[in-house]
C-alpha cells in the first residue's frame, strides 16, 4: 500500500515549523494534510488563523488541517479492541463497556499519534502529511511503542505456541500443558498485524523527523540538542532538517547585536555537528496570525541515509573478538548504559532506551567491553567457548 510523504515535527514549539513545512508541500502541488497532534492550548489555531476540528478543514487550495483528539481516538481504538474481546466477555458473563464510558488512559496520546500517522499516511487521500508533534523525548516514546509492544506480544505468546495450535487435540490430553483459547491466538494475530502496519509507515523511506529549535543559544541548549540527536540515532529515525526559528537580524542596538551574534555562533555550531541540513527561519517580529505571516521554509536537500550498524570480525587477530559498531552521534560516555540480556542488548543513552536483537553470530558470544569514539559505540564480543564451534 502506498505511503504518503510523512513529516513528524518535534521539538520546541513545533507549530510554526509544521505550518511552514505544510505550506511548502502544498506549494509543490502535493495534496497536504497538517495535523495538530500535540497542541493542547490550540496555539496552532491562532497561527493558522482558523479553528481546527477533527475533520480536515481546507485552509487554501491543496492544504487541509485537522486537530487530533486523543479522547476520541482512544474511544475508537478501545471500541475495536473490545469488539475483538467479545468472546472473552461472553465467557465471563461480563457486559461490555459503552463507548461513552471509555476515558483515555495514560499513554493514549502516544497511541492516538501513531494511529493518526498510519491512518492518514495510508489513506491515499494525501500526498504529504505533516504532524506538529510533542518534544523529542515524547515523540520518540510514541514512535518506540510498536516495537516495544511487539516484543511484549512475542514474550507473552511466542510463535512456538502459535505453531502448536494445530496440536491442540493431542496436547489437551496431556497433563500440565495449558493451551490458550482460539480467541487469544486471533487477538495476537490481529494485534501483530496492526503493529506491523504502523511500524511499516514509521520505517518507510518517505517518513522523516523534522526538528524544531527555538533560536539556539548557549551551551545548555546545544547540549540538549545533542542528547536529542543521540536518542534519534538510537531509534534509527531519519532527520531531514533542523529548523531554527526566531532568528534575529543584525542590529546596531548593542543588546540585540550581541543576541544576534550568539544565535549565529550557535547556528554555526549546529551545522558542524549535524549531518542533516540546518536552516534558519527569521523572527517575524510578532506572533504570526495566519498562514501568510508564517516565514517560508527554504527548499531542503535530499535526506541523507542513516549510518549502518555493522559487525567487524577480528577473530583472526588476538584478542579474537567480534565488534558491533553502533552509530550514536551526540552520545556521551557518562550517559551510556549497555546490558546483555539473552539474545538482546539493552542500550541506554541518557533518558532514551532501546532493546536491540543481537546478530546471530553475537548470540554465541559474551560482552567483552565497549567504547565510544567519534559518535560510534563499539561493543566487543568474545566467543563463548561452550557455544562457539572449534
Amino acid at each position: 500500500m502506498p505511503t504518503a510523504r510523512t513529516v513528524l515535527v518535534g521539538g520546541e514549539r513545533p507549530g510554526q515549523v509544521a505550518a511552514a513545512s505544510a505550506v511548502r508541500c502544498a506549494d509543490q502541488g502535493l495534496r497536504t494534510l497538517l495535523v495538530a497532534a500535540d497542541d493542547p492550548h490550540r496555539t496552532l489555531d491562532l497561527l493558522l488563523g482558523a479553528p481546527l476540528d477533527t475533520v480536515p478543514r481546507e485552509l487554501r487550495p491543496g492544504l487541509h488541517a485537522l486537530r487530533l483528539d486523543p479522547q476520541e481516538a482512544f474511544r475508537d481504538t478501545a471500541a475495536r479492541l473490545l469488539g475483538r474481546a467479545k468472546t472473552l466477555f461472553d465467557l465471563l458473563g461480563v457486559e461490555q463497556l459503552d463507548r461513552e464510558e471509555l476515558a483515555a488512559l495514560p499513554g493514549a496520546r502516544h497511541l492516538a499519534l501513531l494511529d493518526a500517522v498510519r491512518t492518514h499516511a495510508r489513506s491515499g487521500e494525501w500526498d504529504a502529511v505533516v504532524l506538529a508533534g510533542p518534544p523529542v523525548p515524547e515523540l520518540l516514546a510514541a514512535l518506540a511503542l510498536p516495537e516495544q509492544l511487539g516484543r511484549y506480544l512475542d514474550r507473552l505468546l511466542p510463535d512456538q505456541r502459535q505453531a502448536a495450535r494445530a496440536l491442540r487435540p493431542m496436547l489437551a490430553g496431556l497433563a500440565g500443558v495449558p493451551m490458550p483459547a482460539d480467541w487469544l491466538f486471533e487477538a495476537r494475530t490481529w494485534a501483530s498485524g496492526e503493529l506491523a502496519d504502523v511500524q511499516g509507515v514509521l520505517d518507510a523511506p518517505t517518513t522523516t523527523i523534522r526538528l524544531a529549535v527555538e533560536a539556539p543559544g548557549g551551551p545548555q541548549a546545544l547540549a540538549a540538542l545533542r542528547r536529542a540527536r543521540a536518542g534519534l540515532a538510537l531509534h534509527e529515525r531519519r532527520v531531514d532538517a533542523v529548523v531554527a526559528t526566531g532568528m534575529l537580524p543584525d542590529s546596531q542596538d548593542p543588546f540585540l547585536g550581541r543576541l544576534h551574534g550568539a544565535q549565529q555562533e550557535a547556528l554555526a555550531q549546529l551545522r558542524t555537528e549535524w549531518d542533516a541540513p540546518v536552516v534558519a527561519l527569521p523572527h517575524p517580529g510578532r506572533e504570526p496570525e495566519g498562514l501568510e505571516q508564517v516565514p517560508p521554509l527554504p527548499e531542503l536537500p535530499p535526506v541523507p541515509p542513516l549510518p549502518e550498524r555493522w559487525v567487524e570480525d577480528r577473530l583472526d587477530v588476538p584478542p579474537h573478538v567480534l565488534v558491533w559498531h553502533l552509530p550514536l552521534p551526540g552520545a556521551e560516555r557518562g550517559e551510556l548504559d549497555v546490558v546483555r540480556r539473552g539474545d538482546d542488548l539493552v542500550l541506554g543513552v541518557g533518558e532514551y532506551r532501546r532493546t536491540l536483537t543481537l546478530p546471530s553470530a553475537l548470540r554465541r558470544c559474551t560482552v567483552a567491553g565497549a567504547a565510544l569514539r567519534d559518535g560510534v559505540l563499539a561493543v566487543r564480543f568474545a566467543p563463548d567457548v561452550q557455544l562457539w564451534p572449534k
